[in-house]
């Protein structure tokens, strides 16, 4: 059963401690700590970096003394949750899970007690569990960042979160974990085809530095612009990017073609699903007594 095969990868994954700090901890950690160390490097800075009128506009809101809103953070980070940094460092969780079984030849001891298809849907499902955690530790940590850099710079603190807002936490860390997924979707159709952990981790950082490069460096000269059907299927992070923009809505919102967020949707879509498809129809005729 599916069940079955989510309490066995969930159970060996809570004994892998160096997979939970660097696919969950260690992000957030770093960006905390990078957090504070810019507001206290500010503050000690504050008479000469108010100085240049361009750099004072730049660091209006960080040098305001109006109290911060932490619900409103709260909305505005739900929309990072699946920044590069957490992204990348998600990969080494998703490779251990995806590719673990043939790095250590176990496949041929746990294939018989589950269908292969419940057996890597149950690997799906816990990489989708701990990008959930990685999401959650991001988000406190950012929250506790915001509360260091208003207590350096003297500002209040308040929370306002209505029904609206929830609404638009939940699309936008929706859309976060979405994009996590999507990401991991290559790892899993490379390690399911190479049978490497490395191949697992290093394809996709690859393919997606190459698609956040490519629309906007390579295409344009083609011909192809950034709201060209080629572009946005090329770049799934884009396109995730353009939907969260309509959710935030206001001025972002307004400035999306009409066109857009169909194919970005789609764009989305199959990039989660065709390899997630690819790497279980591989996987079901792969032989595995050549590990």
């Amino acid at each position: 059963m599916w069940a079955d095969a989510i309490r066995a990868e969930a159970f060996r994954l809570t004994k892998s401690r160096t997979t939970w700090f660097w696919s969950v901890f260690f992000a957030p950690i770093l960006m905390l700590a990078l957090s504070a160390i810019t507001s206290f490097f500010i503050k000690a800075n504050e008479a000469k970096l108010t100085e240049d009128p361009k750099i004072q506009a730049d660091l209006s809101e960080v040098l305001a003394t109006v109290p911060l809103d932490l619900g409103q953070a709260m909305v505005t980070n739900a929309a990072s949750l699946s920044n590069p940094l957490v992204v990348a460092f998600m990969l080494i969780g998703a490779a251990t899970v995806y590719a673990g079984d043939y790095r250590w030849e176990t496949w041929r001891l746990i294939s018989a007690r589950n269908t292969r298809t419940n057996q890597l849907l149950g690997k799906l499902a816990v990489v989708t569990g701990l990008a959930l955690m990685a999401m959650l530790i991001m988000l406190i940590s950012s929250t506790i960042g915001d509360m260091i850099q208003a207590g350096i710079f003297g500002r209040g603190l308040t929370f306002t979160m209505d029904a609206g807002d929830v609404g638009q936490f939940s699309a936008l860390a929706g859309l976060s974990l979405l994009r996590i997924v999507q990401f991991t979707m290559v790892g899993l159709l490379a390690a399911v085809m190479t049978r490497s952990l490395l191949v697992a981790l290093f394809v996709p950082l690859v393919l997606g530095i190459a698609q956040f490069f490519v629309p906007m460096q390579v295409l344009p000269p083609m011909g192809l612009m950034p709201d060209s059907w080629v572009s946005i299927l090329f770049n799934p992070g884009g396109a995730i990017d353009t939907i969260k923009d309509l959710v935030k809505g206001g001025e972002v919102a307004a400035a999306v073609p009409d066109h857009v967020p169909v194919r970005a949707w789609i764009s989305a879509i199959l990039w989660t699903l065709l390899p997630a498809i690819g790497a279980i129809a591989w996987f079901n005729r792969q032989d595995l007594s050549k590990e």
